[in-house]
Order: structure tokens, then C-alpha cells, then sequence
């Protein structure tokens, strides 16, 4: 599915509706104006293609029988020759997300993944309620994965780039580490400037290399104490150590309230990978954030939806 629909297949799309984007780091791609530009340019889409809108209806049985789909609504009953789930995951209840996709596929013979929230903020009580609002950059890891982002301190624990693409491969109880100053000599950066500054404090000179807020919560956990002459080498080593390997254990997320996506969902065991047509009920269709694939922050996402609903539509109509 997305070799058959790939991002300049997206971005040609945008360039035919005067969509201007632009590339941040990690082939990251944004709108230069608002989101709602993308909303406006898949309505326009809809309604070149025909569609019927039905808002504000809920959907209370889904069924086969005589070679048809049947949909029972709060105000009719719909039949289709082919069904397409496209749903959604749990992510951000308020805007109306459910589990509705998972029970249907159920009723079809599908496996579902267990369900948990991704690009997600990671929370440590009010740990640090005194840093919110603060952001720099970053290397954040665990034995899963890698980011050189920006993390961003919150009332209620970290954020940022960084901290929502690794909470994707984060599992509760587990420690993420954090390096602060990523690739930065900085023992050796101060055991050189100790010979002109060795009367200031430490925690003065830290200040040249990360914010003086974060030096001061971290003075007493490290022990960042008396002047730059008083460390030693060594000492300055444990210092340097001790910020690229700041080993933190989240106490949980945000969880589905704030998550980005939802990673797990339907198995793509009982999916076409070419069709998304499922192989357990002919004619049933899952795509997007319903199936089991979760990507990067930075339109990833939104390129698997793009490109699973574009497989599914075009195996519909040749059908």
C-alpha cells in the first residue's frame, strides 16, 4: 500500500489545492498555514468523488448476510457490497475516538493488538512542576530506540519531540535515559576552562552549556557544589557522565486523552498489504490508525492513512 501511494503522490495532491508545507527535521513535513487546510482539501476531495457526509449518526450493528454488508444507524438501515473500516484508534476521545473498529473486525475473525496510546507526553507526578515551560535539546533512548529531539519540561512530567516519539516504544515501569548535552566533551571543555574560572561556582560554569533552572534542580541530586578549581578530573568525568545518562522512570502517560496515535489495533495478519482487503470476510476493509501500523511523529501517520485508503479505493472500484 504505500509503495502505490507514496509522499510526492500527497504532496502533488497538496500543490493541486495551493497547499504551501514545509520540511522540518527527520523528513518531518507541516502545513506553512493551518491544519484546517487539510481538512478543507479532503472535503473538496469528497465531494468531487460523490461522497455523502452523514454526521451525528451513530452506528449500532454491523453485519453480512446474502453477500452483503448491512449498517444499522440511530435512523436507517444501510447495505453495501463493500465495507471500509476507517475509524480510527482510541486517540483523543473528546474528538470522538473509539474502539468501534476493533468490534466490528472481531466480529469478522480479526486479531486485535492490544491497544495503547503513542506520542504520548510521559508523566512523573509533579517532578517537575518547577522546570514547565522549559525546552532544549536532547537525545533520548531506550533499548528500543533513538531520538536527537527537543524535550519540553510540563507540569506533569516531559514533552517535546523527543519524549513523544520514544514514549511509541516506551512500556510502563521501564526508565528512558536522557542525555543532555548529546556528542559535548564536557569534562574536557571544563577541565579547560578551570584554569582561567576556577573561582566561579560549578553550577555557574554548567550554566554556559544548559539552562541555570535546570542546573539548580539538578545541583542537589548530583551534588553540584563549590567552585570549577575545586573539581577534579575525575570528578568532572562523573559530572559529564551523569548528564548524558540521566536515567528517569515515567510514572506513566498522558495516555489516550493527549496521545498522537494509538499503536496497536487490527492485525495486519488478515489484511491484503496490496488491497487492505480483509482475507477472513471479502469485501471488508480496514485503513488508517484502525490497523496495527504506527509511524513517526511529523505526518507519518498521515501518510499510512493516505496511502491505505488510497490501496482500498482503487481495489474497490477495479472490483
Amino acid at each position: 500500500a504505500l509503495a502505490r501511494f507514496g509522499p510526492w503522490d500527497f504532496l502533488d495532491l497538496l500543490a493541486r489545492h495551493g497547499i504551501d508545507w514545509h520540511e522540518k527535521s527527520l523528513g518531518q513535513l507541516f502545513c506553512d498555514g493551518k491544519s484546517t487546510q487539510i481538512v478543507e482539501m479532503l472535503l473538496a476531495e469528497a465531494r468531487a468523488g460523490g461522497v455523502t457526509l452523514r454526521l451525528g449518526t451513530e452506528i449500532t450493528a454491523v453485519s453480512h448476510a446474502g453477500g452483503r454488508f448491512h449498517v444499522t444507524t440511530d435512523s436507517d438501515d444501510l447495505s453495501c457490497d463493500n465495507l471500509v473500516l476507517a475509524t480510527g484508534g482510541k486517540s483523543i476521545p473528546k474528538m470522538g475516538a473509539s474502539g468501534l473498529a476493533y468490534d466490528i473486525a472481531r466480529q469478522f475473525g480479526h486479531r486485535i493488538v492490544p491497544p495503547r496510546p503513542g506520542l504520548v507526553p510521559l508523566t512523573f507526578g509533579n517532578r517537575f512542576a518547577a522546570l514547565s515551560g522549559l525546552s532544549l535539546p536532547a537525545r533520548v533512548s531506550n533499548a528500543r530506540a533513538r531520538f536527537d529531539e527537543s524535550i519540553l519540561f510540563t507540569h506533569r512530567g516531559l514533552s517535546g519531540p523527543a519524549i513523544l516519539q520514544i514514549s511509541s516504544y516506551w512500556r510502563e515501569g521501564e526508565a528512558v535515559e536522557i542525555d543532555l548535552l548529546p556528542d559535548l566533551p564536557l569534562a574536557a571543555r571544563l577541565g579547560a576552562q578551570r584554569q582561567v574560572s576556577g573561582r566561579k561556582a560549578l553550577t555557574t560554569e554548567l550554566g554556559a552549556y544548559l539552562p541555570a533552572r535546570l542546573v539548580d534542580h539538578l545541583a542537589a541530586p548530583l551534588a553540584l557544589t563549590g567552585t570549577l578549581g575545586d573539581q577534579s578530573d575525575a570528578r568532572l568525568a562523573e559530572i559529564e557522565a551523569a548528564l548524558h545518562h540521566w536515567q528517569l522512570t515515567p510514572s506513566g502517560s498522558e495516555g489516550w486523552r493527549t496521545a498522537e496515535v494509538t499503536l496497536g489495533g487490527i492485525a495486519t495478519d488478515a489484511l491484503s498489504s496490496k488491497t487492505m482487503e480483509s482475507t477472513l470476510r471479502p469485501g471488508l476493509y480496514v485503513i488508517g490508525e484502525a490497523v496495527d501500523v504506527t509511524g513517526w511523529l511529523g505526518g507519518y501517520n498521515f501518510q499510512w492513512a493516505w496511502a491505505s485508503a488510497h490501496a482500498a479505493a482503487r481495489a474497490i472500484a477495479q472490483r
